[in-house]
């Protein structure tokens, strides 16, 4: 593909796994209280499939829009004090409209290969939240719109009809996702909920 790079725009496809957490910072609560000796958020894996677009705007500096599917589960595990000592651990999926926006860095093209980095801001919609959920089995209630940051680094390997690029970012959402619901003790124990997550990503570049 020694003409690739003469490319305004391409398109391409993207698969990977994910392993997400919650970030938590605790209410005053949580300390004054003895409802909850401990509450320590899990990295869990999950999966991300989408489709790429990407703009050429100058030899070393592209921009990309990457709509995607990322399916996550967050685990929580969290140690009562009252009526009796017990621990719990409970999960939270969520299927996220991944909304990336972010400006590729390029390296010189090396023959068949190519270095990059990438920073951006995201735009998410959980499709599963559970803010407006009823059921008497909820923990914790997570509302569906997150705002962030994202960063990493990739390759870049040509073939004869397509680009080859493993890529690894972190993602970091700056939106407080908790949904303040009295009837649940866990969300007294919380301040603030954001999520952070690691992403290893493939993409097939036309």
């Amino acid at each position: 593909m020694p003409d690739h790079d003469d490319k305004l725009y391409y398109f391409g496809i993207s698969f990977g796994f994910n392993y997400s957490v919650h970030r938590i910072n605790y209410s005053t609560s949580f300390a004054t209280t003895d409802t909850f000796k401990r509450i320590q958020p899990l990295w869990k894996p999950g999966f991300n499939m989408g489709l790429m677009g990407n703009l050429r705007l100058t030899s070393f500096i592209d921009l990309r829009f990457l709509p995607t599917l990322v399916f996550t589960e967050k685990r929580m595990r969290f140690e009562y004090g009252i009526p009796k000592d017990s621990i719990a651990d409970r999960s939270i999926e969520s299927i996220y409209m991944h909304l990336p926006i972010q400006f590729k860095f390029k390296s010189d093209r090396m023959k068949n290969f190519r270095f990059y980095g990438l920073a951006g801001g995201k735009f998410d919609y959980d499709l599963a939240a559970n803010a407006r959920s009823r059921r008497s089995d909820e923990f914790l209630k997570i509302t569906p719109i997150d705002v962030g940051m994202e960063f990493g680094v990739g390759f870049e390997f040509f073939n004869p009809n397509f680009i080859f690029s493993p890529e690894i970012k972190l993602s970091q959402g700056f939106a407080n996702q908790l949904f303040r619901d009295p009837e649940l003790p866990l969300t007294n124990a919380i301040d603030r909920l954001s999520t952070r997550m690691i992403v290893i990503s493939f993409h097939l570049e036309g």
